[in-house]
């Protein structure tokens, strides 16, 4: 049984794999077809990086780094800033900003949670 569900698990990273790359593919041609290269689709195309990292990642340890996903957060929700409409609520921004400042003191704490200047959490090793 374990087998089995592993084997559906690597397949379902090879679909988010296939189609990650593939959305990587059509952004960059979209970006060439309209000959206009912005800042949201450089973010855009971070995040499809990130995510290809996170399966390379899974595929080599068969665990999900938490780094990984606070990253893809992170330059998730800076492209949703830059999208966002001038028009907007103001409030939205400072929102969105606390939110990026708490995923990553978040990302910082995980990654420096093992140092030997914390001592914290030595034991646990796979997190990571």
């Amino acid at each position: 049984m374990n087998s089995a569900i592993r084997n559906i698990q690597l397949v379902a990273v090879i679909i988010v794999l296939v189609a990650t790359i593939i959305a990587f593919f059509l952004e960059i041609l979209k970006m060439y077809e309209t000959r206009i290269v912005s800042l949201a689709d450089l973010l855009l195309m971070f995040i499809y990086i990130e995510v290809i990292g996170l399966v390379r990642s899974y595929w080599e340890s068969r665990a999900v780094r938490v780094i990984y996903p606070l990253v893809i957060a992170i330059t998730a929700l800076a492209r949703y800033i830059i999208l966002q409409d001038k028009n907007s609520d103001p409030t939205n921004l400072i929102y969105l900003a606390l939110a990026i400042l708490i995923v990553s003191f978040a990302t910082v704490v995980i990654r420096f949670r093992r140092s030997k200047y914390l001592n914290i959490d030595k034991d646990k090793s796979n997190d990571l």
